[in-house]
């Protein structure tokens, strides 16, 4: 089988908090993880997941994948799984605590029948993703590769509060190898240390990704194409839940791009799918093709095309 989409990054079951409401304990999340679970729900059909869950989570996660369909390829043995508490104020500003570590994730977690996958998400958590994991992939397959660097920017301080941190050098090395390069706006600043989201542009395609994006939240993402970048807009909505919107713009992108080709109607569905995506908390999001596209159509007519000075 060749699989669509294959994700890797480690699963988390994260404690939610926002104004207007709450998780009812731990709940599936991830980047990579909220990625597929797009993808699934807007119509690929052979999607995977590599990652490592602990023995507190594992019968859990396999009854949440089987349900999603999502093929999985598990590192079993870390001590727990992964997650974080997250907390939100009114501003949409968040905190993040850890509440487990999982595993790192190596070559040999990557069986041979994933590395046919014509794209693959890197959506790291916490580290688990490192350069020799994505050298080999570089290598080993033909697959495009999709870099969400949330989990390579991240430390945990001694409070186990998470904090935004990046060795630019070590982090230009992963960039090279990518295809795709997807930060939302503080961890582009944490990367380039550029305060503007169009400084911090110019500097992503200065590492040599071919397709840069950043999202800005309710202010929508750029995109890079070339010399030129497009300001694409968000669909106007309450928040319920901000968390996993790029993640579901990550994986509603690849989706579209995959049969269409064309950076800006792949962004612009990106740009649909979180908003709906924020409407709602947990994994059990409501995602149908055609109200997305209704969405996307909305705000087509509000793309700004500029070329860099």
């Amino acid at each position: 089988m060749t699989f669509d989409l294959v994700g890797v990054g480690n699963p988390v079951y994260d404690i939610i908090e926002s104004p207007v409401a709450k998780t009812r304990g731990r709940v599936l999340s991830g980047c990579s993880t909220n990625a597929c679970l797009a993808a699934r729900k807007l119509g690929m059909s052979k999607v995977g997941l590599i990652g490592a869950v602990g023995k507190d989570y594992l019968d859990t996660f396999l009854s949440d994948m089987k349900r999603y369909g999502i093929a999985t390829e598990l590192n079993a043995t870390s001590p727990e799984t992964g997650g974080f508490r997250l907390i939100y104020d009114t501003s949409g500003d968040r905190t993040l605590e850890v509440l487990g570590v999982a595993q790192r994730i190596t070559s040999k977690n990557i069986p041979e029948n994933f590395l046919d996958a014509k794209y693959v998400l890197l959506g790291p958590i916490l580290g688990e993703v490192d350069l020799e994991l994505v050298q080999f992939l570089k290598s080993s397959s033909n697959c495009k590769l999709f870099l969400d660097p949330q989990g390579l920017v991240r430390v945990v301080q001694e409070n186990g509060k998470v904090i935004h941190n990046c060795d630019r050098s070590s982090f230009r090395k992963v960039a090279e190898l990518v295809d795709f390069i997807k930060p939302n706006e503080p961890e582009s600043q944490t990367i380039t240390r550029a305060k503007d989201p169009i400084d911090a542009l110019r500097h992503l395609r200065g590492f040599g990704t071919p397709v840069c994006m950043i999202t800005l939240a309710e202010r929508g993402s750029l995109v890079l194409e070339n010399s030129e970048f497009y300001r694409i807009p968000a669909y106007r909505t309450n928040a319920v839940d901000p968390t996993g919107a790029g993640d579901v713009y990550a994986g509603a992108f690849l989706v579209n791009y995959s049969g269409a080709r064309n950076l800006v109607d792949s962004a612009l569905f990106a740009s649909a799918a979180a908003s709906i995506m924020v409407e709602q908390i947990g994994p059990d999001f409501q995602m149908a093709v055609e109200n997305v596209m209704k969405r996307k159509d909305l705000i087509r007519g509000r793309v700004l095309a500029e070329r860099f000075a």
